[in-house]
């Protein structure tokens, strides 16, 4: 090995000494070296002053039945109370039958028989005249039932009279402007003042706005009411309504 050599202060390298690099390398290997040999000198001391782990033993489970239930026994039967003797029911004995004697029948006492009497004469009997019967009453005779006076004619309401001025349907414009036309026949219950209490449809016109018109109107109409004899009643009367668009 090499040694340096100091002279009065000045380093001199040794001749044939190493480079710096090649110093430098070997400082460090020998560094790793030492650590290497430290590290492996502590994991050696560690592992022996480790206690030795034992794995833990095995658990064993097992399961245990529940024990049986104690036996039950059952009661001894009660003792049954000794059976009593019946006692027997003799049959009610027979009566004896007490026999009836029949009674002694009286003596019968038989008489002599009499002697017929001497029949008498016959006397003959002179024969009475039947009696004649009583006359028979006459029948009655019932009197005729009188007939029924026949009710009074009765005269049918009037709606055209002049003095009533029941004005006219109105012709809807509708209807004119095509040209609806036809004939409505109604059928009205004038009552005893004269006011129409119903009106009905008899007969249509084939056009709802002229049969509409015409009942509307008809409503409002005063009439001459029905008389029967002198006495005015209620009653139904037609009444004809037309439109045209001709005359």
């Amino acid at each position: 090995m090499l040694a340096a050599v100091y002279t009065q202060g000045t380093y001199t390298p040794p001749s044939g000494a190493e480079s710096a690099p090649a110093r430098t390398a070997c400082l460090l290997a020998a560094v790793l070296l030492h650590a290497a040999a430290a590290a492996w000198v502590f994991e050696g001391d560690r592992q022996e002053a480790a206690p030795a782990r034992t794995p833990p033993a095995p658990v064993m489970v097992e399961l245990i039945a529940p024990p049986a239930p104690p036996t039950v026994q059952p009661p001894p039967p009660a003792p049954q109370p000794p059976a009593t003797a019946k006692p027997k029911v003799e049959p009610p004995k027979p009566k004896p039958k007490r026999v009836e004697r029949p009674a002694p029948r009286p003596p019968v006492i038989s008489r002599p028989a009499e002697q017929p009497a001497a029949a008498a004469p016959a006397v003959a009997e002179t024969p009475r005249p039947p009696a004649e019967p009583a006359p028979a009453a006459p029948p009655v005779q019932a009197a005729p039932a009188q007939p029924a006076p026949a009710p009074a004619p009765v005269s049918p309401p009037k709606f055209n009279a002049d003095y009533l001025n029941n004005p006219a349907p109105a012709y809807p414009s509708a209807s004119r402007s095509q040209s609806e036309q036809g004939v409505v026949v109604l059928c009205v219950l004038v009552d005893a003042s004269g006011a129409a209490e119903r009106v009905e449809l008899r007969k249509s016109s084939g056009h709802e706005r002229l049969d509409e018109s015409a009942r509307d109107t008809v409503k409002r109409w005063r009439f001459v009411p029905a008389r029967q004899g002198d006495q005015a009643v209620s009653a139904w009367v037609l009444v004809p309504i037309s439109f045209s668009l001709e005359g």
